[in-house]
């Protein structure tokens, strides 16, 4: 089944370089942004679309499938679930780099600003 659009779990945003990322929010499209599970228990109709007219902000269309995704769904599903695995590994140590640097930073300027007695 295509990825269900009006479904409340659904995402779908677009950046400034045009790419876009449409995702379950819940992640429980292994196979998205192609596809939703048939018969997904956390689907829910989307209220707030309900007779809203919409202009050029309409979610962009759906790539084309990859070859072999029937084929190979689960291993694809399995490849997108360890790369998740490994940019939610990498985000703590990526955080404490950046407080790093923020706690640098503002040592440096208290030394700059340094009353002298």
């Amino acid at each position: 089944m295509p990825m269900r659009q009006d479904c409340k779990n659904f995402e779908s945003r677009t950046y400034a370089n045009g790419e876009t990322v449409r995702k379950c929010n819940l992640d429980l499209a292994p196979e998205a942004p192609w596809r939703c599970p048939e018969d997904c228990a956390a689907y829910e109709r989307r209220l707030a679309d309900v007779n809203w007219r919409h202009g050029s902000l309409v979610t962009p269309e759906t790539p084309p499938e990859p070859p072999g995704l029937d084929e190979r769904g689960e291993d694809i599903a399995r490849l997108l679930d360890e790369a998740e695995d490994i940019v939610n590994a990498a985000g703590p140590e990526i955080l404490a780099e950046v407080e790093d640097q923020r706690s640098r930073r503002g040592r440096r300027w208290t030394k700059i600003f340094r009353r002298s007695r």
